[in-house]
């Protein structure tokens, strides 16, 4: 006849029950049934096989061995993680590093911390809210047309370089060095993460606009400059960014404003704004 519930079936020419497969359940019988017939025990309610095959529910027949072991355990349903090569693991390592050895003002115990409130400052004069009320206010003060022009050109790069940095930062999520302290002026949603510095590529982008637009002296154009300098250091020195958030941010605040002087708003390009912003 056959076999009692839970006795395999021998195997030979003299057949003879064998002795009870036991039972795991709960927590015991990691995956479920196909779990416990990895491991060589008896899932509830399914016989065990001799060899340590048995039908499948859907009508195929299990793996024996490490195939059926490789089947029922989690690692071969979830592909192994993807590191960087040690290429990059090794500029990761010197990028954060030196952000930490610059970051001489990032809290009041710092090195440097007497110079905190004053790159505050500088950080104040690097941020965006200033410059899109400062370049508004005088779009709207302004009474010649060739200064109307150049002013709502600054306002379209601000305005664009506002929206390209937050979606970059929004796409690569990399967080605030973990020596940063958390009291930047006006920040939204998106300041939380590093890469890149909206500082950084603001004043490359309004550096060169000025430079171009602007007919300053010679000592006005190095200051202008410096300026961008010192905002873009003193990201790093407050501990606000890493130095490659900072590297990338001037790069793209430069090429930025090639695409801002390649769609250069003209009273004939976009006559309705000028109309707007006319007495």
């Amino acid at each position: 006849g056959t076999c009692p519930r839970g006795h395999p079936e021998g195997t030979g020419t003299g057949r003879s029950c064998g002795p009870p497969v036991p039972e795991i359940t709960g927590a015991g019988c990691k995956n479920g049934p196909r779990g416990c017939l990895a491991s060589g025990l008896r899932a509830p309610g399914r016989p065990a096989v001799p060899g340590g095959s048995a039908p499948r529910s859907d009508g195929r027949r299990a793996g024996t061995g490490a195939s059926a072991a490789a089947e029922g355990s989690p690692a071969a349903a979830c592909p192994p993680a993807k590191h960087p090569g040690p290429s990059a693991r090794a500029l990761l390592a010197a990028d954060l590093w030196a952000s930490r050895r610059l970051g001489v003002c990032a809290a009041e115990g710092s090195p440097c911390a007497a110079a905190r409130p004053l790159l505050r400052l500088v950080e104040v004069s690097g941020h965006g809210l200033p410059w899109l009320l400062g370049t508004a206010y005088g779009l709207w003060r302004s009474g010649s047309a060739a200064a109307r022009e150049v002013l709502l050109n600054l306002l379209f790069a601000l305005l664009l370089d506002l929206v390209l940095v937050a979606v970059v930062k929004g796409l690569v999520r990399r967080p605030r060095p973990a020596h940063n302290k958390m009291d930047m002026f006006a920040t939204i949603s998106v300041d939380k993460y590093s890469f890149p510095s909206g500082h950084a590529t603001r004043a490359a982008l309004v550096c060169r606009f000025v430079l171009h637009h602007l007919v300053l002296a010679a000592p006005l154009r190095v200051l202008v400059v410096l300026w961008a300098l010192v905002v873009s250091l003193s990201r790093v020195m407050l501990g606000r960014h890493n130095v490659t958030d900072v590297l990338f941010g001037l790069l793209l605040g430069y090429a930025l404003y090639s695409v801002v002087q390649y769609c250069w708003l003209s009273p004939l390009s976009a006559p309705a704004l000028f109309a707007l912003w006319s007495h």
